[in-house]
């Protein structure tokens, strides 16, 4: 995990293969780093909800901007009040399993 302040963007997207990549590849081609990735199936599956763990800097605002432009990105929330220890102990409860 990153050293810097994380912040949690979470988005609502139309749920079929190929979102995910649309959405990470977005971030690589801008050099924007994801620690951590939460999704689930949300509206009967008709759409999901993802979870991004994310450096709080200034590109961040810019990376929303670029995220509500993607056509099957329904929402996008930048959720500086979650808590992001979530993703450190998924990433324990992983790391014990192995």
């Amino acid at each position: 995990m990153s050293t810097t302040a994380s912040t949690v963007v979470e988005l609502i997207v139309n749920n079929h293969p190929g979102v995910m990549s649309h959405v990470t590849g977005l971030f690589a081609r801008r050099a924007f780093n994801v620690d951590g990735i939460l999704c689930g199936e949300i509206d009967n599956g008709t759409q999901s909800k993802i979870y991004l763990l994310v450096n709080d800097d200034e590109r961040l605002e810019q990376i929303v901007c670029q995220l509500e432009k993607l056509y099957d990105v329904k929402e996008v929330s930048v959720r500086k009040d979650y808590d992001c220890t979530i993703f450190n102990r998924i990433h324990q409860l992983v790391g014990n399993a192995q």
